[in-house]
C-alpha cells in the first residue's frame, strides 16, 4: 500500500505507478555502500557499525554512483544533467565538478587503482584521471549505433566496451588500442545486451538482455563458453553480477540474475543449479548491489524501500570451506582386507593454486600421517593437526590460496560478532587518538584499521592501551586482515593469550623470564655466539627482544613471515622462541663479525641474507634436540582458544603498574588538554588582537592608497588633458594634410580622366584614318579596275567604230546618189545605237561618250 504525504505539497500525484528511481554503490571493503534516491539526497550505510547518515543533497536525481576511489573518504555521483561531481562523505564538500556529456550517464567504473574512471552514456564514453579529474580521452560512435555499458576489468588495465548491436571490444586503457573483439553470436535470436558482469579474476563476462538466455564468455580463448537458459517465467534481465567466495579465488561461480518479474535467482554457473532467490512478485526487487567480499546484498525494492540480505544466512554453500587436502583412507563395509591405506596427492583434484613464488610439487605424504586419529588435533571445519603439521613438514608452507582458512582453523577463532561490537562501539582509546603521529602510515584505510584494532585490545585489557611495542606486534596481521577487522582481533587476541604468554608480568620492562628462555635454549646450542654477545655487552633484550615484540615483521619479507607463521601457529607456542634462537644461530657468521652495540642494533631491526627454510629446518631441530630442562615448553602452558561468545579476561600484568601509568597518562591528557584549552584560548585573544591591528592597520593603509590613488588619478587626468589637446592639433593637422591630398588626388584623377578621353579620341582617329586608308586603297583599286575596264571597252568600240566607219564609207560610196536627209536619219541611228550601249555601261564610261562623240564627229 503506497502512503502520500499531501501536508507539504499544493499539487502532485496520489500514487505512482512505478517506484521512484535509486542507485547503489559498495566500497572496496564492502562494509559500507551509498544509496541515493530521486530527490538527489546521497546516503551511506556502514554495516558493520549499524549506522546511517546523510552524506550529500545534491538537488536533482543521481543516475549513477561510484564509491571505489584510492581516497577511501571521497565518491563519484552521476547526476540529471549531465555530469557528475566528486564529494567528500566526511567533509560534504564538492572535490570536483566534471561536464562533458550531452546525454544521462547511465554508469561509473572505476579502474583498481581507484586513480581512473569511465563515464559512459548513450552516445560517447569518457576516461578521466580522479588525480587531476581532467579528461583524458572520449569514445564516440555513430548514432545508429549506442553505447551500453563500458567499464574497466578488474586488476587489469584492459577496457570492454559494450554496444547495443551486441558487439564486445577489448582496448588497452593506457593507449587506447584494441586488444580483441568477442565474435557477435550468430546462432538463434539476438540476445540485445544490457547488462554485464565479470568475476574478480577478469576471465569469464556475464552478459544478459532481453532474452532468457545469459551467454558467458572466456576472455582468455574469446569464446562462447555457456549459455544458460532462464526458467520459461523469464522473459528479459534487468542485472547480472557474481556473487564473490572467500574460497574460489576469484574465479567466482555462483551468478546472481535479476529478472523482469523482480525475482533475483543466484545460480552455479558450472551445474546451472539454483542455489537461492530473493525477492517476489508482490514487492519486486528494481535494483540490486553485492558487496566485494560476498558478505551482503542490497536490494532496492519496488515499494521503495531498501533491504539488506546476510549471504551466509541465505544459503550454507556460500564461502563454504574447501575439502581437505589430505583425506583418510577408511574401510568400506563391502571390503574384507583390512589396514588398507592410499597414497593421497595433493592438486590432483584440485585447481592449481599460487604460493609464494614456487611450484609445489606432488609429494607422497608419509603414511604415519593418516595413523594419528586423536580427538585432541581435530579442527574445525573437518581439519586435523596432525595431517596439516605432515603436509608442513613436506612442503614448508600451506598454500596461498587456503592459508586464511587454515589460520582460522588452527587458532579456533570464535567470531564473536557481539562482543567485538561492543568494543568497537567504545570508540577510539585514548591512548591511540594520535597513532599517527608515533606510526605514520601512508595508507589511511591501513592507519583506520590499526587504530581501530589498537583500541578494541585496549577496551579489552588495560594493559594493551600501555604498551609501546602493541602497534609494532599488531601491524603484520592488520595489514593482512584490512578488510576483516573482527578476525584480526581475534587472531591478535589469540597470539597475544597464547604465544606472548609471560610477557606482560615485568611490565612495562620487557619479558626477562621469557628472554632467559630463549637464552638458556642458545646457551645449550650455540655456546661460542652467546659468549661474542656478552664480550660485546649484547643481552637478550637486544638480540632477541627486537625480534619477538615486532614477531619478526622487521626482518622478514611478507612470503617469509608468512611462512614462518604457517609454522608457529601449526606448532606449541614455545615454537616463536624457538625460531628467534634459530634465526640467531643462522645468522651467527655475520654476527661474529660484529663488535660494536649499533651494529647489532641495526642487525636486529632491518632485513638481512637469510635462507627462511633453513631457519626453519634449525627451529625443528631445535624443538627435538632442547633438554627437558630447559625446553621454553616446560615453561609454557598449551594452546588455548578464545572462548565462545565472550572474550576471556585478561589480568596477567602488574594491575596497580598498569593503572598508575593509565592514571598518570590521564592526568597528563587533562592537564594536556587543559593546556591546550588554554593555549587555545591565548591564541585567539592573541589571534583577535592581530586582526584588529591588521584591520585598523589596513583601514590607514587603504586610506593612504585612497589619497594616493586620488592624486595619481589628478595627474593622470591633467596628462590625459594635455594628451587630448596634442592629439586635436594633430588631428586637425591630419585633417588638412588629407584636404590637400584629397584634392591633389581629385586632380591628378580629372587629368587622368582627361588624358584617357584624349587617348580614346586619337584612338578613334586613329581607327578612323585607318578605315579611311584601307576606303581609299579600296576605292583607288576599283578605279583602276574600272579603268581598265572602260579603256577595254573603249578598245573594243574603238575598233567596232573603225570597223562600222569602214562600212559607213563604203555605203556612202555605194549610195552617193542617196540624198542628204537620208544621211542624216542614218546618223541619227547609228548615234542612238551607241548611246544605248553607253547607257548600260558605267558612269566612268559615260563621261567619256562626249570624248567619243566628239572624236566621231570629229
Amino acid at each position: 500500500m503506497q502512503v502520500t504525504d499531501i501536508g507539504s505539497r499544493e499539487d502532485g500525484k496520489i500514487w505512482h505507478r512505478k517506484s521512484l528511481g535509486a542507485n547503489l554503490a559498495f566500497d572496496t571493503t564492502g562494509e559500507s555502500f551509498l544509496a541515493g534516491d530521486h530527490h538527489g539526497n546521497i546516503y551511506v550505510f556502514d554495516i558493520s557499525r549499524n549506522r546511517f547518515k546523510l552524506v550529500q543533497k545534491t538537488g536533482q536525481a543521481c543516475t549513477a554512483l561510484a564509491f571505489n576511489l584510492r581516497r577511501t573518504t571521497e565518491f563519484l555521483a552521476a547526476l540529471a544533467d549531465y555530469s557528475f561531481k566528486c564529494f567528500d562523505k566526511d567533509t560534504r564538500q564538492l572535490v570536483s565538478w566534471m561536464r562533458g556529456h550531452e546525454g544521462a550517464i547511465s554508469s561509473l567504473s572505476v579502474h583498481s587503482s581507484g586513480s581512473y574512471a569511465i563515464s559512459t552514456s548513450s552516445d560517447t564514453a569518457q576516461l578521466w584521471n580522479l588525480d587531476t579529474f581532467q579528461r583524458k580521452r572520449k569514445l564516440n560512435v555513430r548514432q545508429s549505433v549506442g553505447i551500453q555499458k563500458v567499464f574497466f576489468l578488474p586488476h587489469s588495465n584492459t577496457i570492454l566496451s559494450c554496444f547495443s548491436d551486441d558487439s564486445i571490444f577489448a582496448w588497452e586503457s593506457d593507449t587506447l588500442f584494441c586488444k580483441y573483439q568477442l565474435p557477435v553470436p550468430q546462432d538463434g535470436p539476438r540476445i540485445h545486451y544490457r547488462t554485464f558482469a565479470v568475476t574478480q579474476d577478469g576471465k569469464t563476462l556475464a552478459a544478459a538482455g532481453r532474452s532468457s538466455l545469459v551467454h558467458l564468455w572466456c576472455l582468455d580463448s574469446r569464446q562462447l563458453l555457456r549459455v544458460i537458459q532462464m526458467p520459461p517465467n523469464v522473459k528479459s534481465v534487468r542485472f547480472v553480477d557474481f556473487l564473490p567466495d572467500s574460497f574460489d579465488g576469484g574465479s567466482n561461480q555462483i551468478l546472481g540474475i535479476l529478472s523482469q518479474d523482480g525475482v533475483m535467482r543466484f545460480i552455479n554457473i558450472q551445474s546451472c543449479k539454483q542455489i537461492f532467490e530473493i525477492g517476489f512478485h508482490e514487492d519486486a526487487i528494481t535494483l540490486a548491489a553485492i558487496c566485494p567480499k560476498g558478505h551482503h546484498i542490497v536490494a532496492v525494492m519496488d515499494s521503495g524501500a531498501l533491504r539488506i540480505y546476510d549471504v551466509r544466512s541465505l544459503t550454507p554453500e556460500i564461502s563454504k570451506p574447501p575439502q581437505p587436502l589430505l583425506k583418510q583412507v577408511t574401510k568400506g563395509k563391502s571390503s574384507e582386507r583390512s589396514g588398507l591405506k592410499m597414497k593421497v596427492y595433493t592438486g590432483a583434484g584440485q585447481r592449481p593454486v599460487k604460493t609464494s613464488g614456487r611450484r609445489i610439487q606432488s609429494k607422497v605424504l608419509p603414511s604415519a600421517v593418516s595413523t594419528l586419529d586423536d580427538k585432541e588435533n581435530y579442527l574445525p571445519n573437518g581439519l586435523n593437526k596432525k595431517r596439516l603439521q605432515a603436509l608442513l613438514r613436506a612442503f614448508g608452507e600451506y598454500p596461498a590460496k587456503y592459508r586464511m582458512f587454515i589460520w582460522r582453523s588452527l587458532l579456533h577463532l570464535p567470531e564473536n560478532h557481539a562482543a567485538f561490537s561492543s568494543l568497537t562501539d567504545k570508540g577510539l582509546h585514548s591512548a591511540y587518538m594520535c597513532l599517527q603521529e608515533r606510526y605514520p602510515i601512508k595508507s589511511h584505510k591501513l592507519q583506520r584499521g590499526l587504530q581501530r584494532v589498537l583500541s578494541a585490545l585496549a577496551h579489552w585489557a588495560a594493559v594493551f592501551g600501555e604498551t609501546d611495542y602493541l602497534p609494532l606486534l599488531a601491524f603484520p596481521f592488520v595489514k593482512l586482515f584490512e578488510n576483516n577487522p573482527l578476525i584480526c582481533f581475534e587472531v591478535v587476541a589469540t597470539v597475544i593469550v597464547n604465544w606472548c604468554q609471560h610477557w606482560f608480568e615485568y611490565f612495562p620492562n620487557p619479558p626477562l623470564n621469557v628472554l632467559s628462555l630463549a637464552e638458556n635454549v642458545l646457551v645449550h646450542h650455540d655456546k661460542e655466539l652467546l659468549q661474542h654477545f656478552v664480550a660485546c655487552g649484547v643481552t637478550s633484550q637486544l638480540y632477541a627482544w627486537p625480534l619477538l615484540e615486532t614477531l619478526f615483521s622487521e626482518v622478514l619479507m611478507r612470503e617469509e613471515w608468512l611462512k614462518l607463521f604457517d609454522n608457529v601457529f601449526s606448532n606449541h607456542p614455545s615454537f616463536l622462541l624457538m625460531a628467534v634462537v634459530a634465526y640467531v644461530t643462522c645468522c651467527r657468521a655475520p654476527l661474529l663479525l660484529c663488535t660494536e652495540r649499533k651494529d647489532f642494533e641495526y642487525f636486529f631491526h632491518h632485513r638481512n641474507s637469510l635462507d627462511i627454510s633453513a631457519m626453519l629446518k634449525e627451529a625443528y631441530r631445535l624443538m627435538d634436540s632442547t633438554p627437558a630442562d630447559i625446553h621454553p615448553s616446560s615453561a609454557l602452558s598449551d594452546f588455548e582458544p578464545l572462548t565462545q561468545g565472550q572474550y576471556p579476561i585478561f589480568n596477567k600484568y602488574p594491575t596497580f603498574i598498569v593503572e598508575y601509568q593509565s592514571q598518570e597518562r590521564e592526568r597528563i591528557r587533562q592537564q594536556e588538554v587543559e593546556y591546550l584549552r588554554e593555549r587555545q584560548d591565548v591564541q585567539e585573544l592573541h589571534a583577535e588582537a592581530v586582526r584588529q591591528q591588521a584591520e585598523f592597520e589596513a583601514w590607514y593603509k587603504q586610506q593612504e592608497l585612497l589619497l594616493q590613488g586620488e592624486e595619481q588619478r589628478r595627474r593622470i587626468l591633467q596628462e590625459e588633458e594635455s594628451k587630448l589637446a596634442q592629439q586635436r592639433a594633430r588631428l586637425a593637422a591630419m585633417k588638412r594634410e588629407l584636404k590637400v591630398k584629397e584634392l591633389n588626388l581629385i586632380d591628378s584623377s580629372r587629368r587622368r580622366f582627361l588624358k584617357h578621353q584624349q587617348d580614346q579620341r586619337r584612338i578613334q582617329l586613329k581607327r578612323l584614318d585607318d578605315e579611311i586608308q584601307r576606303k581609299v586603297l579600296q576605292l583607288a583599286k576599283e578605279q583602276e579596275r574600272v579603268s581598265q575596264t572602260v579603256r577595254a571597252e573603249v578598245d573594243t568600240r574603238r575598233r567596232r567604230a573603225e570597223i562600222e566607219d569602214s562600212t559607213f564609207q563604203n555605203f556612202i560610196q555605194a549610195n552617193a546618189d542617196v540624198s542628204q536627209t537620208n544621211k542624216k536619219v542614218c546618223l541619227t541611228t547609228i548615234f542612238m545605237s551607241a548611246y544605248d550601249y553607253l547607257c548600260q555601261t558605267s558612269y566612268s564610261t559615260l563621261l567619256l561618250f562626249p570624248f567619243c562623240i566628239s572624236f566621231r564627229f570629229a
